[in-house]
């Protein structure tokens, strides 16, 4: 395959796989706290990431909000439509960070798959590889509880907006205690009890701005069994 065009440190899209999005994709801005899409309305369109974050969620009847993905420059967002029967979103996509998309008509773009055999396999691998991200956060989740949910999750974070300094590595993202407990399942005040255990073990560390350091990520690793999966497959988007 030719040289990766469009990707960050996670996740990649060929060449070939981002011009065809750009050409039959229309650019467009949006800014914080806009919805690309929301659960249950009709998918007419995917979308690629160029600038800013996009955060995925499930919301459940109840209100409760279950936080799947923060998605970034180079993400495709809202594919797990694509090749379904009158499909609808499963989920809901709302931006957290202001930039610019572009935005792909799922039938369009189901047509110019078809004919070409290799870009189809490489959007299904895509998507293959996001379900078993997801199946993988889910384990996490029914296996080792919410602290083990919660320390995945830093796990993730850090393998997705880590940046490594002379004492860990900073999660170079603000998220709130109740931001994280909503990718955890658990209540805020569980979260604040763990991340002071956290503190307290010199695990972790806050920042003024509010970010995470993480000093001792094998602690974390050790207390949920971490298989050392690649970054490809351990990331938060």
């Amino acid at each position: 395959m030719e040289m990766l065009a469009y990707s960050h440190e996670n996740n990649v899209i060929s060449k070939q796989l981002y011009t065809l999005l750009n050409e039959i994709g229309t650019p467009m801005k949006k800014q914080q706290n806009e919805y690309l899409f929301h659960s249950g309305m009709d998918a007419n369109e995917i979308f690629l990431l160029k600038s800013g974050l996009v955060h995925i969620a499930l919301l459940t009847s109840d209100g409760k909000e279950l936080s799947l993905r923060i998605c970034k420059k180079g993400d495709i967002v809202g594919e797990l439509t694509v090749f379904s029967d009158n499909p609808q979103y499963l989920l809901s996509a709302k931006v957290i960070e202001p930039g610019e998309l572009l935005v792909i008509n799922r039938e369009k773009l189901e047509r110019e798959l078809m004919t070409n055999s290799a870009l189809t396999f490489e959007f299904m691998k895509w998507i293959s590889d996001h379900m078993r991200k997801f199946q993988l956060k889910i384990r996490d989740l029914l296996l080792h509880g919410k602290k083990g949910a919660l320390y995945s999750t830093l796990i993730r974070l850090s393998n997705s907006f880590g940046k490594k300094q002379g004492d860990g590595i900073l999660i170079d993202l603000v998220l709130t205690n109740q931001e994280l407990a909503n990718f955890c399942s658990a209540t805020r005040e569980s979260i604040n009890r763990m991340l002071t255990d956290l503190r307290n073990l010199d695990v972790i560390a806050m920042t003024k701005k509010g970010e995470i350091l993480i000093k001792d990520i094998a602690f974390l690793r050790n207390e949920i069994g971490c298989e050392l999966c690649p970054i490809q497959v351990c990331n938060i988007n």
